[in-house]
């Protein structure tokens, strides 16, 4: 009989709100893998940093120190959004206590609003997306509307203020890069040249692998 009405009437409140928070698991090991590897590349570029300061090469450090700190932005958006899943995976374990008492879901403005703020995260956009409409047809949240999905222009991630490089590239070099920016008077050798393209293909491998990861 249970298996006749799932087929007739679908999934119950109870399943359906089992199988979101498998859905949530799955997107928090997702962003656990980002981080990881946004982790990786960035102690990469952090160390070329160091190899480019201690070279004198201080505006090529500059410009991967930018990197760094654009990278360090997008750890902490995707460790929040982590925080945030795992919130609604509470609200939903609210939820099915809830069902026991009451028999059916509960609108939850909470669950909206950290959907909301999820569905602009690039790595799960889609996912979120497709549990929000589930959970909207559940009657768990109301309809989003369009106007509340656009990606706030303060959470943009591409700018980075110069205080924030230079507070980079002072950590890095323990405080030294006045030092390195000063070095540098006589004329590059041949192999001080090979050297140096070898760091700027090193460099601008770094740059892509993260901006791969930044831009999800």
């Amino acid at each position: 009989m249970q298996s006749i009405n799932r087929f007739l009437y679908g999934p119950t409140p109870d399943e359906k709100v089992r199988a979101w928070q498998g859905k949530l698991r799955a997107e928090s090991r997702q962003l656990d893998r980002e981080m990881r590897q946004l982790d990786a590349a960035r102690a990469k570029a952090q160390g070329t940093v160091k190899q480019l300061v201690a070279k004198g090469d201080v505006k090529s450090a500059r410009i991967l120190a930018r990197e760094v700190v654009r990278s360090n932005k997008q750890k902490d958006r995707l460790s929040v959004s982590k925080a945030r899943l795992g919130s609604i995976g509470t609200q939903l374990t609210q939820q099915l206590a809830m069902l026991k008492v009451t028999g059916s879901l509960q609108k939850s403005t909470e669950i909206m609003k950290l959907s909301n703020s999820l569905i602009k995260l690039p790595q799960i956009s889609q996912a979120m997306r497709e549990m929000s409409m589930e959970m909207t047809k559940a009657g768990v949240m109301e309809e989003m509307l369009e106007d509340m999905l656009e990606m706030d222009e303060d959470e943009d991630i591409a700018e980075e203020a110069d205080a924030e490089v230079e507070k980079v590239l002072f950590e890095l070099t323990n405080g030294k890069l006045g030092q390195a920016g000063t070095v540098a008077t006589e004329p590059p050798s041949v192999q001080d040249r090979l050297e140096d393209e070898e760091t700027e293909k090193t460099m601008e491998q770094y740059r892509q692998q993260l901006d791969g990861l930044l831009s999800g």
